[in-house]
């Protein structure tokens, strides 16, 4: 069977080189392609291809912040073989169970050697999942545990501990996050969509409860029934603000506070 693959890579011109020699290999069928990290997570969810040709140095969600995101989503990783033009990241790319690492530019031997090695890992029926406790306290312990995120507020630029965001929502391309507690507060972020911003936070503690809202499951003072079996949260800033629950995310709801 022909291998179903993904190549990700914030440069065209490394995409389109990539993808004409993996043409001349038979056997290969690219499904898809992204510029960055968010693509890679998309496309993976999207097509749950065998194998994924994913660049290491990205902007905003790089390669390893991938496979973070897709742990965290519990999607099942396909095989992977990281691309780069520096190799000091090699060891580290194959301690998160990397398929193989390949250098750009480019060779056409070696890329027919990374597929070779990742058919023959398909075909034993190795699963990338068996390294899944070690690479997630590999990638807990290089996340930063004490990151700030910058609001910008009355010509103010605060520094404000994750924690104490009550949620975040975008309107006309604007992120604006409340906060909670005695220095209570509502300023703008400098990220440019929800997605960005999540991506700096704790997929643990931060729900997309709307495509338009991001909340902090920890600020939730009570879930409101609301038309057509639907449902409002409301948080526990200053303004109790009610935020929806789309419908793609009322299963999800259910599942955190057991509805």
């Amino acid at each position: 069977m022909p291998l179903s693959t993904v190549i990700v890579d914030d440069e065209q011109l490394a995409r389109d080189e990539l993808a004409y020699l993996l043409k001349n290999i038979s056997d290969v069928n690219i499904v898809a392609q992204g510029k960055n990290g968010l693509d890679a997570v998309n496309l993976i969810k999207e097509h749950n291809p065998d194998l994924v040709f994913l660049d290491v140095q990205m902007p905003g969600l790089d390669g390893f912040g991938v496979i973070k995101k897709l742990l965290d989503r519990k999607v099942e990783l396909p095989k992977i073989i990281f691309a780069s033009a520096f190799d000091q990241y090699a060891v580290r790319a194959f301690e998160v169970n990397a398929i193989d690492y390949i250098l750009k530019p480019f060779d056409k031997k070696r890329i027919a050697l990374a597929i070779e090695k990742a058919r023959a890992k398909i075909e034993a029926g190795a699963s990338p999942e068996e390294k899944f406790d070690t690479l997630v306290r590999m990638l807990e312990s290089q996340k930063p545990q004490t990151a700030k995120i910058l609001i910008k507020a009355a010509g103010r630029l605060l520094l404000t501990d994750p924690k104490d965001i009550c949620y975040a929502t975008i309107d006309d391309g604007v992120i604006t996050v409340s906060t909670t507690g005695s220095a209570g507060l509502e300023g703008q972020s400098n990220c440019r969509t929800l997605e960005e911003l999540f991506d700096s936070l704790d997929p643990a503690l931060f729900w997309r409860a709307h495509r338009s809202f991001l909340v902090n499951i920890n600020h939730i003072r009570e879930v409101v029934p609301w038309f057509k079996s639907s449902y409002q949260l409301r948080m526990d800033d200053k303004k109790q603000t009610e935020i929806p629950v789309s419908r793609a995310q009322t299963r999800r709801l259910r599942e955190l506070f057991n509805l």
